[in-house]
């Protein structure tokens, strides 16, 4: 997962940021320890990288009208940049990612982030790890691939009741084809017997004129009705091709999906949406710059403090901040409890969160509407052509059909009048000529049942070449159903995967953090899915949560199970991180962030500190981590070391 040569050396230049006035710092691949006591804006910085990449925990400088973050990161440079308007914050610029919700999770893991407060907190660790995911969109996908795979068994069973139709059309055709060769049988026989009679004729025949012109005016019409039915046969054969190739037509038109987008309401949607956007940008921002400011005064790192609570008794600010349980409110002047302060904070988070997480969703349904806009256009254009292709398909048809019944009509009135003349030249010979003319009406009127015959033939031929465009449906249908089957099954699975993945992680990360950390009286600590009824509404239903276990051995050497609110601030830091990295892993952030943060971690003591940042090392190319300078010592010589506090060059 660790991928440094991918990636060159990282800069990052900040100006007005948080507490930061400016500085610029490079990053290399690896590890880099940002070293300082608290208040020296080691976690401005921090923030300052998370708004680089888009997350909305960087603030502007409380005395700065702008301020702004640049990373210049393999060869692109991403910027944010920070300005005061109206007694608000907006943001511009092009930052890293467009979407950092998965990233804020379980790639930055600072003191607030989200996956290690839930487990401090004892919160449904399930939702946590499964929030990236849109389960409402895989819900709402199985519940199309159900209707889908309903409406395709419906045509299914009714192409099932056209095999009896198929197999009279069959035995109809058969009969048909074994009547053409008997008649094609007695053609030949008369043909041969008027031939014979020729002869014979030919031999009594006395030059008559009459009758010279009446046989050669036979002579002629027998020709061109056989014209007349060869044109016939030949249109015939056109019309079944055209016929063929309007079936595809169609077929291909109706696969196009039904579904149109409404242009009018689809663009108000769009323009609503990013109006929404650019107001949660705007609210997001202005939470963010009051829940980073109180936590920075409740922790002794902002700048203002002493301006608001003025030197009281000895020693300094942030010692008399840490110690004491109280605080004066800067905006009311009252003496408060810490803890209450700190409700409000998290109150304020919350806001803050759950508007993200609309923003977000807008963001997606943004683009599906603009994605799905222009499918139904390129979609429109496509069915115009179809429909332009097929209509002149339908003209041509209409025109050979019409063909057709005009040479039909041909044919009949030739063979009326073959009969008139045959009947005139039997008037004008003798009884050997009248026995010919016998033979000729005969095969004249096995002729004309053979058109009749071929005609009803070419009639069951077409249907069934309809019946098996159906049943080339039907077998289409089939592998349809076949592949909804599959992707209903993916769907279905997709977040029981997932969930499975993320207890997996988990289990095993937090077995090697454990063995590495070496906390001699937990045993183990793991997760279980279990399913337990809950009440949604006013109805209860099955959910899945995650539960974890913690397992302890007392001095005995006995083991038990224990609660989370029982260990101590260090072991549920190392918890709450090890469940970060099983989202980090989990969802794959690697592939779409390079960089991990670290900070808040004084709880655990520097050796353990240092297994841990050696440990995460693996998984990202850039893992930058906030210790104080003991904490710091601890780690491996050869990482790379950036100092901060008031003594340092603004540049590093």
């Amino acid at each position: 997962m660790n991928d440094s040569e991918a990636l060159q050396t990282a800069t990052v230049r900040i100006r007005n940021i948080g507490g930061i006035d400016e500085r610029t710092v490079g990053l290399e691949p690896g590890v880099t320890v940002l070293t300082g006591r608290n208040a020296t804006n080691r976690t401005s910085f921090l923030r300052a990288l998370m708004g680089a990449f888009g997350s909305d925990a960087a603030s502007l400088k409380g005395d700065a009208d702008e301020g702004s973050v640049e990373l210049e990161l393999d060869g692109r440079t991403y910027t944010r940049v920070f300005s005061r308007e109206n007694g608000g914050v907006t943001t511009d610029g092009t930052p890293y990612l467009r979407d950092t919700t998965t990233a804020d999770r379980f790639a930055f893991l600072l003191g607030s982030n989200e996956a290690r407060r839930a487990v401090v907190a004892e919160r449904d660790l399930r939702d946590v790890i499964m929030a990236p995911v849109d389960t409402d969109a895989i819900e709402a996908e199985i519940e199309r691939l159900q209707t889908r795979r309903t409406q395709v068994e419906t045509q299914l069973e009714s192409l099932d009741s056209l095999e009896a139709d198929r197999r009279s059309l069959e035995a109809k055709r058969d009969d048909l084809e074994a009547e053409i060769e008997n008649l094609e049988a007695e053609r030949d026989d008369l043909e041969a017997e008027i031939e014979a009679e020729d002869r014979t004729v030919e031999a009594q025949r006395e030059n008559q004129a009459a009758l010279d012109e009446v046989l050669s005016d036979l002579q002629s019409a027998r020709s061109d009705l056989e014209t007349v039915r060869f044109r016939l046969q030949s249109e015939r054969e056109s019309v079944e091709s055209l016929r063929e190739e309007r079936s595809e037509l169609q077929s291909e038109l109706d696969s196009f999906e039904a579904d149109e987008v409404d242009r009018g309401e689809a663009n108000e949607r769009i323009e609503s949406i990013r109006s929404r956007i650019e107001s949660l940008n705007s609210t997001i921002s202005e939470l963010q710059t009051v829940v980073q400011y109180t936590e920075d005064v409740l922790e002794g790192k902002a700048d203002l403090v002493e301006d608001s609570l003025g030197a009281v008794g000895g020693g300094s600010v942030t010692d008399q901040l840490v110690s004491s349980e109280t605080i004066t409110c800067w905006t009311c002047g009252t003496e408060v409890d810490r803890d209450q302060i700190r409700g409000t904070t998290d109150r304020l988070r919350e806001v803050r969160d759950e508007q993200r997480e609309e923003r977000a969703e807008l963001r997606r349904e943004l683009d599906e509407l603009e994605r799905s806009m222009r499918a139904a256009e390129q979609a429109q254009r496509d069915r115009r052509k179809l429909r332009d292709k097929l209509q002149r398909l339908e003209d041509e048809l209409d025109r050979r059909t019409g063909q057709i019944d005009s040479l039909t009509d041909q044919r009949e009135e030739l063979a009326e009048r073959v009969e008139a003349l045959e009947a005139d030249a039997s008037d004008l010979r003798g009884q050997a000529e009248g026995d010919l003319i016998e033979l000729h009406k005969e095969l004249n009127e096995v002729e004309f049942t053979l058109d009749r015959t071929r005609d009803d033939l070419a009639s069951v031929h077409d249907d069934l070449d309809a019946l098996d465009d159906r049943f080339d449906e039907r077998e289409e249908l089939e592998l349809e159903r076949e592949q909804v089957t599959e992707e209903l099954e993916d769907a279905r699975t997709r977040i029981r995967s997932l969930t499975t993945a993320a207890v997996e992680a988990f289990n095993e990360e937090m077995e090697t953090v454990l063995d590495l950390l070496g906390y001699d009286n937990i045993e183990r600590v793991w997760l279980e899915q279990v399913e337990r009824r809950v009440r949604e509404g006013r109805r209860k239903v099955e959910k899945t949560q995650f539960e974890l276990h913690i397992v302890r051995a007392s001095d005995s050497g006995a083991v038990y199970e224990d609660s989370i609110d029982h260990l101590s601030e260090s072991e549920r830091e190392v918890v709450g991180l090890v469940f970060a990295l099983a989202g980090y892993l989990v969802h794959e952030v690697y592939e779409e962030v390079p960089f991990m943060l670290l900070d808040s971690v004084e709880a655990i003591d520097a050796e353990r500190i240092a297994a841990l940042v050696d440990h995460f090392e693996q998984y990202p190319t850039f893992l930058v981590a906030a210790l104080l300078p003991e904490d710091a010592q601890a780690l491996d010589e050869s990482y790379r070391r950036v100092t901060w506090g008031t003594d340092v060059a603004p540049a590093a």
